[in-house]
């Protein structure tokens, strides 16, 4: 792999490795850093008996594969401006009955869902239908599925996927096979 050379750059215990990228608005950053330590494990008192029967202070290897696990967060937020792929976002599904006497067939919605561990809610609080498909676009749920009359007759969802105004109905156990699918192959999309 291209890499590049950076003597003086600020490897204060010994030599290290750092894999840099950039971010979608264009910083560079440090994605990870391996890096060999020559003077903490002396200033520790760290030692081991080598082949020689002779105590020798062992070199200590600073890795952060991810860099700190709050910065990578961070960068995945950045880069996906909030509005994560399905597989990752921390919502996965949020399912809304259009009036309280669907929110049974909701909840039954819900608890399969979560059966094949896709993290999934339902919204069954006393705003609108557009109040709370608002508010499940302005949270970037990238899975929206309203369901009603026909939705509990027929067995099925109206699907509406976050940045589209396309809706798509489709038997529950399709979406929920796609869902699992999306997830466990990490496509973007169902």
């Amino acid at each position: 792999m291209p890499f590049v050379l950076g003597p003086g750059e600020a490897a204060f215990y010994g030599p290290k490795i750092d894999v840099q990228f950039r971010t979608v608005t264009g910083r560079e950053e440090t994605a990870s850093t391996n890096q060999l330590d020559f003077a903490v494990p002396e200033r520790l008192g760290l030692v081991y008996t080598g082949p020689d029967n002779k105590e020798h202070h062992p070199y200590c290897i600073h890795r952060a594969p991810l860099g700190t696990h709050e910065r990578f967060i961070a960068f995945l937020i950045e880069h996906y401006a909030g509005a994560f792929p399905t597989w990752l976002a921390p919502v996965q599904a949020r399912v809304i009955p259009v009036a309280d006497r669907f929110s049974e067939y909701g909840e039954k919605l819900v608890a399969e869902l979560r059966g094949e561990m896709v993290r999934a809610e339902l919204d069954s609080g006393n705003d609108t239908m557009g109040k709370k498909i608002r508010t499940a676009v302005t949270s970037k749920i990238p899975n929206v599925l309203v369901v009603g009359e026909r939705e509990e007759q027929d067995g099925t969802v109206t699907l509406r996927r976050y940045g589209s105004q396309d809706q798509e109905t489709m038997p529950a156990a399709e979406f929920r096979d796609r869902m699992v699918a999306a997830i466990r192959t990490r496509a973007r999309a169902i």
